[in-house]
């Protein structure tokens, strides 16, 4: 269904299409949803309880009468997003007082090649346009204050949820928006470490739109910046940012990959796809090889890199071939760094930093260490890092050559 902005109704003038419902607090959550007489359910969806409407609306009010928090003290500053695997302009280390960081993320459902060998493609949803959604870095006890709008050519209803948060469903039950519209949502800071941030309208929308691509991470600083277990300062020359993410591309019964018309067309069968819990793509940042070759992220052997990967969706077990992890925060910033990792875990759900100084020049693979993800289902990206070998650290003594029968 489509909502008229300015009647406040649902315009049916327009292609029927499905959209989360959500009350407030909770229900939003266990979004039902309207499906018009075109759009056929595969599978029946679990009807889930709501919250009670008293609970609700007892929840609406006490919003509504909570005190004013006095922010007239606070520094503004605008963060301008970038897109990945590159990160925003950040002090690694927090000048002054907590600030209010203002940023901006805009809905913009797109028609993206998954993979150009075989011309798989998605209408995504995205945040800015790109999969996954730009990383977010600020410092904590900072306030994060976000601008969020959606194109008036979208079709879909959506909000955000970050995981980073405290309260309303992590700002999910405070920002759903139609075409056309934007709110303002503002959170503090209080956790410091790697998380997730996804849509999530209600329902069987929530997979719908993360599986098309609609999930991000929001990095928070310690103040006083990374450390080591023993209290010193691990600082980083760049960051990579890498999503990872799991597409549930329909396919016809000749194993060819269907196309759509429109944004959410997909939707019925994108559901059976997913019920199937078999992705038909793993990959980097939106695409097959969108890391790789002459899109490889670079570096200078020497150079100290900070490596966020993000999976909202399913465990992960990325590996630096050729290199290790450091140091590697599973969870928070405040718990001591994991060391010397070849492999590190990162939860369905969750963003994980992991540290590493390039020591050989050459094409470092990173990878998701199933290896069936990796190498059949594209969850691969290149390093391309220069400087000068060192054959204290690996030497070839002898080139393959035919052996002496």
């Amino acid at each position: 269904m489509l909502h008229d902005k300015k009647t406040g109704t649902l315009n049916t003038s327009r292609r029927n299409l499905l959209r989360g419902t959500a009350l407030a607090g909770a229900a939003a959550m266990t979004g039902t949803f309207a499906t018009a007489a075109p759009m056929r359910r595969p599978l029946t969806t679990p009807s889930l309880r709501m919250p009670d409407n008293a609970f609700v609306q007892a929840q609406a009010q006490q919003m509504a009468e909570a005190e004013p928090v006095d922010l007239s003290g606070y520094e503004r500053v605008q963060q301008r997003l970038v897109r990945p695997p590159n990160a925003p302009d950040h002090d690694q280390v927090a000048t002054g007082e907590p600030k209010i960081v203002e940023i901006e993320l805009t809905v913009d459902e797109r028609l993206m090649v998954v993979d150009e060998d075989t011309g798989a493609s998605i209408w995504a949803m995205t945040y800015n346009g790109s999969v996954p959604g730009p990383l977010i870095i600020v410092h904590q006890g900072d306030y994060v204050e976000l601008t969020l709008k959606s194109h008036t050519r979208n079709v879909l209803e959506h909000n955000i949820d970050f995981h980073a948060s405290t309260g309303g469903l992590g700002g999910g039950a405070l920002t759903h928006i139609y075409p056309g519209e934007e709110t303002v949502l503002r959170w503090k800071a209080t956790k410091a470490g790697c998380f997730t941030y996804h849509c999530a309208p209600g329902g069987a929308m929530i997979p719908y739109h993360v599986c098309h691509g609609m999930n991000g991470a929001v990095m928070v600083l310690p103040r006083d910046g990374l450390k080591d277990r023993d209290g010193n300062a691990l600082p980083y020359d760049k960051i990579a940012y890498i999503g990872e993410q799991d597409y549930y591309l329909p396919m016809d019964e000749d194993g060819t990959y269907r196309t759509y018309r429109n944004a959410g067309d997909d939707y019925a069968d994108s559901l059976a796809a997913m019920r199937t819990l078999t992705p038909s793509h793993v990959v980097f940042n939106g695409a097959v090889g969108a890391l790789t070759g002459n899109r490889a992220i670079t570096a200078e052997v020497g150079q100290t890199v900070l490596m966020i990967h993000n999976q909202c969706n399913r465990d992960s077990r990325p590996h630096l071939i050729g290199g290790h992890g450091a140091f590697v925060w599973e969870s928070s910033f405040t718990d001591p760094p994991l060391t010397g990792m070849e492999t590190w875990f990162v939860r369905g759900g969750s963003a994980v930093a992991a540290m590493y100084t390039f020591e050989q020049p050459g094409v470092y693979a990173y990878v998701n260490h199933n290896l069936i993800e990796g190498a059949l289902l594209g969850a691969t990206a290149h390093f391309s890092v220069g400087g000068v070998w060192n054959n204290a650290l690996m030497e070839q003594v002898v080139a393959p050559r035919t052996m002496e029968t």
